[in-house]
């Protein structure tokens, strides 16, 4: 089977590679795993006890999720674990807090978070909550492998006997969730000064979780797109730019002055200020880092992907504060706010995380932060990202992505990225060059270029970063004439 666990699990078009048969096979295989780690290290680690054998599962609006979920938990409870399953479609940050909340061994969320509709996926969540981490979803790849070449199919039990067993629970997380983020935000804040807010769930499962925990703050509501539609409307449920028409619509009709939007498991946030202009998630780490420095005066280390912002590292500068970069993905992020003092962790993506909550990216939390944000300012949020911009921009972004005629071996390719720096692009001198993850030229200005290649397909990824419109197409740019000398 063509299965492979990216830095987030498993995705793959329904009823083509994302069928039962193999869900069930890939649920068996991260039972396998997790039992033999369980044995092997025993009930203890490093002294101290280790969860239970109890495993949470969640899902989506995707078409299915809900029937795809019920299967997993039957394959589950046929191993042994003891299944908690959600009464409905949740957010991937609440079924990531119920790991934890829980003492729960492992997690999985039926979900392709941003993807198109036709997709949907598995993501794995270790006993903290966060992603799980890269040698358990290759073990995971391992015990697939091997049940294959075995003829082993997966441990089923019939549902209602599981429940009668009392081996699958359905249940709740919101109330422990929202207990959790009520001490994280500061609602008395938001309390003093609602904010007038139209929330755009994309049809994700995100849906109605903003609005909720804000019932009885005395702001003024309207969220959109937050019916159940497991096609999402034929559009991608990501919170970027391109996307997010239906809020800008609203924001021009009134309905709101503070625009926010989640993805399809709302691990992921955008925003739009009164104007109806997008917000990136690079704005919004800087927003959250000054906030948490000069409002609520806490500290650490700040931790960023390579194709975020630079913004950060001149806040992180006048504030005194570490500065860590990361390959892309949210568990090199989760490795850093696990094992030391993190103020902050986040990527260009839009998965953000701050002190004190469960190493994940959650748009939820960040929803609620920029309205404490914006609240505690008393000023609008394009008036907080124009004074932003004065202090430590300009900066402009852009992405794209280059494809090849042929796949490129990645380690190769970032050596040679490398050693073939130019000297200048757009008249800037590249003054560092830093191969983290894929190759990043960073310019005497501060602008920069990273060219990643792909490791799965032939594409190159471009993230360019620039003190004016006119250095980021430059950086571009360049980056094309590298996709045409790499085809």
């Amino acid at each position: 089977m063509p299965i492979h666990f990216g830095t987030d699990g498993w995705r793959a078009v329904i009823s083509d590679t994302f069928t039962f048969a193999n869900l069930r096979m890939v649920t068996q295989a991260i039972a396998d795993a997790i039992a033999a780690d369980y044995r092997e290290n025993g009930p203890l680690l490093n002294g101290e006890k280790r969860p239970s054998r109890k495993f949470v599962v969640g899902f989506d609006t995707r078409f299915l999720s809900d029937r795809y979920a019920s299967d997993v938990s039957r394959v589950l409870a046929a191993n042994g674990f003891s299944v908690f399953l959600t009464q409905s479609d949740m957010p991937t940050p609440a079924i990531s807090y119920s790991i934890k909340e829980l003492n729960a061994i492992a997690g999985i969320m039926i979900t392709a978070s941003h993807n198109a509709p036709r997709y949907n996926g598995v993501k794995l969540k270790a006993a903290y909550g966060g992603a799980a981490p890269p040698e358990q979803c290759r073990r995971v790849e391992v015990y697939l492998n091997d049940n294959e070449t075995r003829g082993r199919g997966p441990n089923q039990m019939d549902y209602d006997l599981a429940r009668e067993m009392g081996l699958i629970e359905r249940f709740n997380p919101i109330p422990s969730y929202y207990a959790h983020l009520r001490q994280l935000i500061d609602f008395d804040i938001i309390g003093e000064n609602p904010q007038r807010i139209v929330i755009d769930s994309m049809f994700g499962s995100g849906r109605g979780a903003i609005k909720g925990i804000l019932h009885g703050t005395g702001c003024e509501v309207h969220e959109i797109r937050g019916e159940m539609n497991p096609g999402f409307g034929g559009a991608h449920p990501e919170p970027i730019a391109r996307h997010l028409g239906p809020l800008a619509g609203a924001i021009s009709q009134g309905l709101g002055s503070l625009g926010l939007a989640t993805d399809g498991d709302a691990d992921r946030i955008g925003a739009m200020d009164e104007r109806g202009n997008f917000v990136d998630p690079h704005k919004i780490m800087a927003l959250a880092i000054r906030h948490l420095y000069e409002k609520r005066k806490l500290t650490g280390a700040v931790v960023r992907t390579v194709s975020t912002t630079r913004m950060i590292d001149r806040l992180a500068e006048k504030y005194g504060l570490d500065v860590i970069e990361t390959p892309v993905g949210f568990n090199h992020i989760a490795d850093h706010m696990l094992k030391g003092d993190v103020l902050i962790g986040g990527e260009e993506s839009g998965g953000i995380s701050f002190k004190g909550h469960i190493p994940e990216g959650d748009g939820v939390l960040m929803g609620l932060l920029l309205v404490e944000i914006v609240a505690s300012a008393g000023a609008s949020l394009g008036e907080l990202v124009d004074d932003l911009l004065e202090e430590v921009g300009p900066a402009d972004y852009a992405r794209t992505d280059l494809r090849l005629k042929r796949p490129v071996e990645k380690t190769k390719m970032t050596q040679r990225l490398a050693d073939e720096a130019p000297s200048t692009i757009g008249g800037e001198t590249v003054t560092k060059v830093a191969t983290t993850d894929g190759c990043k030229y960073i310019l005497s200005d501060d602008s920069w270029l990273l060219i990643r290649p792909s490791g799965t397909e032939p594409v190159l990824r471009v993230y360019a970063e620039g003190r004016s419109p006119e250095m980021v197409k430059a950086l571009l740019h360049y980056g094309e004439e590298v996709a045409e000398s790499v085809a």
